[in-house]
């Protein structure tokens, strides 16, 4: 199968019992704005005048499938696509309390946590944080450089819910480009040759960038087959406004052309994106942005709308889910939204069958039997 049994069917029962009885509290809507969080608009809102805007087809049912913790922003690499050391300059030696993180993980209460950064391998209790959330019953992906696995391992016990999330970019000369630092796609190899070694769940994570060429990620892929890696998610690279320069980010368009042929990808190897979203990819279907399905805290609380754009912070979860005018963001709504198709905004409207078809099923069940 391509995940755990447990991790599966626990996620699919979540979805279904939220999506029949959503909690009333993260269902209120936030008071009509006059656009106070995006004031320099630049493009053209494409709702005509006095039309009515379509309502998001999951506006009173919002809950979240992933949270994305951070527990620090602080890293050993400066990647040329991100914008965490830019975005939080100010505040990068600061960490949140394990405490804190675990109360976090109740309050959301998503099935799923993605430990992310900044790299979180350098946070000093990320043994204890990760022992804390499987104690909760919850699966997790540790979003990784890899660098400092084979320092910390010890740290960590092998477990169903828990995958090891490998940054790699492309082979070794264009990981070490995109990571700015000679030498670190040898060690994230070493690292998940370690980590399988002692029986741990290892998957990778790869950014498409305008100038990647698909055909050395099939190369990649290839090359990591000998590792009995479990699994390989990818998304388009995105200009938020913390690295948004366009000579290595992607419209819509250049998307849809870069992932004309990605049903090779996903015929050969075990990608772990779901069929809808990589439709969604290809332009072959249309998905409304579900940003809430990825909560995102860090330092400054719950930071919203999104895991790329922040318009602020928010002390609670339920101010982020009532409080948010989610209406305004998403493709057509505001120009920051108008090429991002990346997973964390768009692959929980695919789970969540957002604008399915009759053979959606058949092609969920397929994938996740694979």
């Amino acid at each position: 199968m391509r995940f755990p049994i447990s991790m599966t069917t626990g996620m699919a029962g979540y979805i279904i019992k939220n999506k029949m009885y959503p909690r009333p509290e993260w269902q209120k809507n936030a008071a009509p704005t006059t656009d106070l969080l995006n004031p320099f608009r630049i493009l053209p809102n494409r709702v005509a005048e006095g039309a009515t805007r379509a309502q998001h087809p999951m506006i009173k049912k919002r809950f979240p499938l992933v949270l994305m913790l951070e527990p620090l922003h602080a890293c050993n690499l400066t990647c040329t696509g991100c914008g965490r050391i830019r975005e939080y300059e100010s505040s990068i030696t600061e960490r949140v309390p394990l405490e804190e993180c675990l109360a976090a993980v109740d309050e959301c209460g998503a099935p799923m946590v993605s430990i992310c950064g900044g790299e979180p391998m350098m946070y000093p209790q990320i043994g204890e944080l990760v022992s804390g959330i499987l104690e909760r019953n919850k699966n997790i992906y540790l979003c990784t450089n890899g660098m400092f696995i084979r320092k910390r391992l010890h740290e960590f016990k092998p477990d169903r819910r828990f995958f090891f999330n490998v940054h790699l970019d492309g082979l070794e000369k264009t990981h070490d480009i995109c990571v700015e630092r000679e030498g670190v796609f040898r060690e994230a190899i070493e690292a998940i040759k370690i980590a399988k070694e002692a029986g741990f769940l290892v998957c990778t994570n790869t950014t498409i960038y305008k100038e990647t060429d698909m055909k050395e990620i099939e190369a990649l892929y290839e090359y990591l087959t000998q590792f009995d890696v479990d699994g390989h998610q990818l998304s388009p690279a995105y200009g938020y406004s913390a690295v948004n320069d366009r000579e290595i980010f992607m419209t819509r368009d250049d998307i849809h052309e870069k992932f004309k042929d990605v049903d090779k990808l996903f015929k050969r190897f075990k990608l772990n994106q779901t069929p809808m979203y990589l439709e969604f990819l290809k332009g072959d279907r249309d998905l409304p942005c579900t940003a809430w399905g990825n909560p995102t805290y860090n330092i400054k609380g719950w930071k919203g709308p999104c895991y790329l754009i922040t318009d602020g912070h928010y002390k609670t979860f339920e101010a982020l889910m009532t409080e948010t005018p989610w209406e305004n963001y998403g493709h057509g709504n505001d120009p920051r939204c108008e090429h991002c198709m990346v997973h964390c905004g768009y692959e929980p409207s695919a789970a969540l069958g957002i604008n399915a078809r009759l053979a959606d099923s058949f092609k969920m069940l397929t994938w996740a039997l694979r």
